[in-house]
């Protein structure tokens, strides 16, 4: 028997954080400018890394597969340049995933922005690096933080895989591309994402400082690709206890009369 005071079904809400269409219109004013800024870099250093790769003597699919497969910019440099100076194949996989092993941090700050479904995680899964972490995270609402992965995600794999092309195809004929200073783009867009959130948040700034010490002892003691794993202990400075509001400033009973 149903109860005279039955209430109605409440009406079908909309989640934000429900998977659908992604659009521009949901990213913060000048965040696709941003966006758009890291694709360029993103596409002048990977032209960089087709060239080095061929220059160095690889055949063309290897860094345009490699591009396509791994994704992963940082630990395909290293990779290659273990591969260009003799080492094996096993090492230079090895190389790359140790390196790269610092994405496994990003997915739990990113997990819940990719999607629900196990497609939208596994396609997302590959299109995590710094530069879509760092989008990411400078968002708040939900809404927000799933277009910037999926369009700065999206982009930035294309252009990579792009540029490394043109890159391959043009092969030594750049010439020595560290001249160009092509090694100081990724650096430097990092930065520049960071610099906002190291402003406003001093927990961020303790876990930066603690991480970047710990990177800059242990480079020259460790092999390339541990000293920024073991940077993730700057994590543990950035614990600490609820935060206190400060308290608003009063006015004195002498300095108001």
């Amino acid at each position: 028997m149903r109860s005279p005071h039955r209430t109605d079904d409440p009406p079908c809400r909309t989640d934000e954080s429900a998977t659908g269409l992604v659009r521009f219109a949901d990213l913060p004013p000048g965040v696709l400018r941003d966006i758009a800024l890291v694709w360029l870099a993103d596409a002048v250093v990977g032209v960089s890394f087709g060239a080095i790769a061929v220059g160095g003597g690889l055949p063309v699919w290897v860094p345009v597969l490699m591009s396509l497969l791994v994704y992963a910019g940082s630990a395909q440099f290293s990779a290659v340049g273990v591969l260009t100076a003799g080492g094996g194949p096993v090492a230079a996989a090895a190389t790359g995933l140790l390196l790269n092993s610092r994405t496994a941090a990003f997915s739990l700050a990113l997990a819940d922005d990719l999607g629900r479904s196990w497609t939208a995680r596994l396609i997302g899964a590959h299109l995590v690096t710094d530069e879509t972490a760092a989008f990411v995270l400078a968002q708040e609402g939900r809404r927000q933080r799933t277009a910037a992965f999926w369009i700065s995600g999206a982009g930035l794999f294309v252009a990579w895989n792009l540029s490394v092309l043109a890159g391959a195809l043009a092969g030594s004929a750049l010439g020595d591309t560290d001249r160009f200073g092509l090694d100081a783009a990724f650096p430097a867009v990092l930065l520049a994402l960071v610099l906002p959130v190291l402003r406003g948040d001093s927990a961020a700034r303790r876990a930066s400082a603690a991480g970047a010490v710990i990177a800059v002892l242990a480079a020259p003691l460790l092999p390339a690709g541990v000293p920024v794993l073991l940077a993730l202990l700057g994590l543990l400075a950035a614990r600490r206890g609820p935060r206190r509001p400060r308290r608003p400033r009063t006015v004195s009973s002498r300095s108001a009369s």
